[in-house]
């Protein structure tokens, strides 16, 4: 696995963000996806913990800081063209604001051609 140079991420030249997803290390369910600028990836590697950026709070905030639902951070992967994180993390409890496991749970209504696929 290749190692990176934290400068050679893509923030948003706009908003200074880069989106970053958190993936379950034990069931590897996808469970959130928030964004961090460099000051909350510096935070998250400090710590150990997964740290965010709130675009409507526009502040810093942990994950869990107020439900005590915390991401302790495994590892951090970059994509190809180094725009975004994933976060490899151990969950405690819900990682939904609304308590469900994953943010992911509500459905997108399609067209039958997509059932096939779902069955496999």
């Amino acid at each position: 696995m290749n190692k990176f140079d934290m400068k050679q991420l893509q923030f948003d030249k706009t908003t200074g963000l880069i989106p970053a997803i958190a993936q379950d290390c034990k069931s590897k369910k996808v469970l959130m996806l928030a964004y961090m600028n460099e000051g909350s990836l510096m935070k998250t590697i400090e710590t150990g913990y997964a740290h965010y950026w709130s675009r409507s709070r526009k502040k810093l905030w942990m994950k869990g800081e107020t439900s005590g639902n915390t991401q302790r951070v495994k590892e951090i992967l970059i994509d190809c063209d180094k725009d975004a994180i994933l976060l490899i993390v151990d969950q405690k409890g819900p990682a939904c604001h609304t308590q469900h496991e994953t943010c992911f749970y509500n459905e997108l209504k399609t067209d039958s051609r997509f059932k096939a696929d779902k069955a496999r």
